[in-house]
This record gives C-alpha cells, sequence and structure tokens, in this order.
C-alpha cells in the first residue's frame, strides 16, 4: 500500500497549509522549552533533563512528516529516540516511567496546540489524533522491544545488580544476596554525589552520566529530582570532591553547564544516608541560588544550608520582604548593597544614583519591613530573607520521600 496519503484524504479536505502552521507552532513550543517557568514546569523532572528539547524535537518532526506525507519513520530515523530510552533505563528510570513520559510529553504538546487553533482548523483534529495514536504506538512498540532485547544483554544483570546495591546503600541497607558480586563487593567509602538540574545545554547531561558511570565501581541512583551518583571515595585522599572535578573534566567550564553536584562523604556504609540527604539539600540550594561552583559542599555554604533546612521558618523569613513587592527600586537597591559588600558608593555607582539616594533608600526599606539594613542584626535578617525567598521561588524541595526508605 502507498505510504502516502490518497487524493481524496484529508489534505483534500483540509489544505497542507493548515498542518504546516500546526508544524510551525509545535516547533515554536519546543524551541521556547523552560523548565522552570509555566507551562513546562508541569512536566515531570524526568523528563524535562537535558535531553528532552533536541528528543522532542526529533518526535515532532517525524510525527509531522508522517502526518502531512505520510512518510513511516524508519528505524534509523527513531534510532536517537530509542538510544535515549535505553539510557535512561540503564540509569535508573523504570520503563513505566519512560512510556509514561512519552504519554506526558505528547499530551502536552496537544494541550498548548489545541488552544492556538483557529475554529475552522478543528476539522483537522480527528486526523492528527488518529495519526498521533499511530505514531505513538509505533515509537512505545519500538522502545520496548529494543528494551526486551537489551534484558538479554549479559550486561543487564551487572546493572540490576548495581541498582540494588544503590538503593540498599542509601537507604541504609546494607546489600547482600544475588545484588552483590563476590569478585567485585561495593567500596568501603563513596562520595555521594547528587545532580540537580537547572536549564542545561542539550547533550550536556548525557555526557555528563557517561562520565560519571564510567568512574570504576560507581553506582547510580535514579529519583524524581535528578539522580545519584556512588563514587568510591579512596582512603589516600582528603580532598574527594577536587578528585571528583578533575576525573569530569568539570574545571573552569564557561559558561556555567546550568547542573549542579552537591557532595557529601560517607567514610562507611553507615554513614550513607546521612550523606545523601546532606547532599540532596546542596544540590538544591546551589541550584536555587544559580551558584557559580558546579561541585558543592556543606561547609561552602553554611549560612544558606541552614537557611534551606529550616522549614516552616524559611517561609517565614522569605514572607519578610513581601513589602518590597511593589517597590522594585528598593529590592534592586538591598541586592546590590548585600552584593557589594555593604558600600555605599559601589551601590551608587552599580545602580547610577547618588549616594545619598542609597541611604534613602535603605532607611525606606528599614521603614517597611521593619529591619534596619544599616544595623548588624537587621542586615543579617534581610540577607537571611532574601535566601530564603530565593529559595521558595524556585522550588526548594527537600522532601524524605525522594530518599529510599529503609528497608
Amino acid at each position: 500500500m502507498d505510504n502516502r496519503i490518497v487524493a481524496d484524504q484529508v489534505l483534500v479536505v483540509e489544505p497542507a497549509a493548515t498542518l504546516e502552521l500546526l508544524r510551525a507552532r509545535a516547533a515554536t513550543l519546543a524551541g521556547e522549552f523552560s523548565g522552570e517557568v509555566a507551562p513546562y514546569d508541569t512536566l515531570p523532572h524526568s523528563l524535562r533533563d537535558a535531553d528532552f528539547v533536541p528528543s522532542a524535537k526529533l518526535n515532532l518532526e517525524l510525527f509531522f512528516r508522517y502526518l502531512i506525507e505520510q512518510v513511516e519513520p524508519s528505524v534509523e530515523d527513531t534510532q536517537p529516540l530509542i538510544d535515549r530510552a535505553v539510557t535512561l533505563v540503564h540509569d535508573g528510570m523504570g520503563l513505566t516511567e519512560v512510556l509514561t513520559n512519552y504519554r506526558v510529553g505528547a499530551a502536552f504538546f496537544w494541550s498548548q496546540l489545541i488552544p492556538l487553533m483557529d475554529r475552522d482548523e478543528y476539522r483537522v483534529v480527528p486526523e492528527v489524533g488518529l495519526r498521533l495514536t499511530e505514531y505513538m504506538g509505533l515509537i512505545m512498540a519500538r522502545i520496548a522491544t529494543a528494551l526486551v532485547e537489551d534484558a538479554r544483554q549479559p550486561r543487564w544483570d551487572v546493572l540490576e545488580r548495581q541498582h540494588e546495591v544503590a538503593d540498599a546503600l542509601l537507604s541504609g541497607r546494607e546489600p547482600g544476596g544475588w545484588a552483590v558480586d563476590p569478585e567485585s563487593p561495593p567500596a568501603p567509602a563513596f562520595l555521594i554525589a547528587v545532580v540537580r538540574l537547572g536549564e542545561p545545554t542539550p547533550g550536556t547531561l548525557t555526557r555528563l552520566r557517561s562520565r560519571i558511570a564510567h568512574l570504576p565501581g560507581t553506582l547510580l541512583h535514579r529519583d524524581s529530582g535528578g539522580w545519584t551518583a556512588l563514587v568510591p571515595m579512596p582512603s589516600d585522599t582528603d580532598d574527594p570532591e577536587r578528585l571528583l572535578l578533575d576525573a569530569l573534566v568539570l574545571r573552569d567550564i564557561q559558561p556555567h553547564p546550568q547542573f549542579w553536584i552537591g557532595v557529601a562523604p560517607a567514610p562507611a556504609h553507615a554513614a550513607i544516608p546521612a550523606a545523601y540527604a546532606e547532599a540532596q539539600i546542596v544540590a538544591e540550594v546551589a541550584r536555587c541560588l544559580q551558584l557559580p561552583e558546579i561541585v558543592c559542599r556543606q561547609q561552602d555554604m553554611m549560612f544558606e544550608f541552614a537557611i534551606a533546612t529550616t522549614g516552616s521558618t524559611r517561609r517565614t523569613l522569605a514572607a519578610l520582604l513581601d513589602p518590597l513587592d511593589d517597590q522594585p527600586m528598593l529590592a534592586q537597591t538591598l541586592d546590590a548593597f548585600i552584593d557589594n559588600q555593604f558600600n555605599h558608593n559601589a551601590v551608587a555607582r552599580t545602580l547610577f544614583i547618588h549616594r545619598n539616594t542609597v541611604t534613602y533608600r535603605l532607611t525606606r526599606i528599614a521603614d517597611l519591613t521593619g529591619y534596619d539594613p544599616l544595623h548588624p542584626s537587621g542586615i543579617s535578617t534581610l540577607m537571611a530573607a532574601r535566601t530564603a525567598r530565593r529559595l521558595e521561588s524556585k522550588s526548594f524541595q527537600h522532601d524524605a520521600e525522594r530518599r529510599p526508605r529503609a528497608g
């Protein structure tokens, strides 16, 4: 049967230009992707990683070619999508989540396209829906087939054992039974490295995962916010963070790659759950505050770490700056005052205003918030409030359910 649409089907009912217009709108949606803003922030975090944009663009290209030209994507066409799915499963994502993300992603783009359509364009909806169903079935079948074939490879057992060992150690259990290879037992000490994402350049995260996975003895664990690596920690080093930086070739990367790695040492297996909890908070703080460092430690952010772990108090602190919401110039002045180490002249130069204007604005901040920026206790509170607000505005997450439960 000819793969191209026949003349009396949808392209006669609705001009091809309409479908081309839908293609352009979908491409624009993918091109404007930003995981931190609506509506993209509603997508699952595991879907919003560094590979989402190129995968979404390829899916849209193949789907609309199938829709408009009726050319079924070949195995070679879809191979990058299949390879990505297999890689995600290797990293610890379940098959159910991989396939669910496809369904969620397709539903998301469809829900964004429908409101953009004119009434006379609705005639293409049945045809588009039918072709989308066929396309999704094709892609999911190829992913499932590839994963079944991959599971038959000898290395699958190795990956399964590694995932089980990582889950056990992170949840405070000592791994045992089938998961432990007597010839290659888990290292006695690990550096726990939690990866959290901002807006990384496409492909960056894939390369990072590959580099970490190839570090000898490293175990990977995926969670709802990103993923975690348990990197064997040599007993003869007093700076495992530097070793990790060097091994991953992360020094002096410009611009910032837009991912952060929170690290914490675990000198023994019993210390791993606490180190995991610490590294999660460090990575989240670094992400929310957009710190310039890539690999971050608690001791380098003691002030921010303390605020991040205050729970309801953090939200109370953030609310202290609410009176400045309608005063953007005052908020800008407070930021500049803190960033310039409380130097009035430096603030004046930064904001291109007179020094007396700086003093006036700081007085207004004191009047509105009740905390005087020129007093040590006042500026300390305002600094804490600023940090708390930035954490809250970036959806800081420190949830116990992220960690595997102890068995």
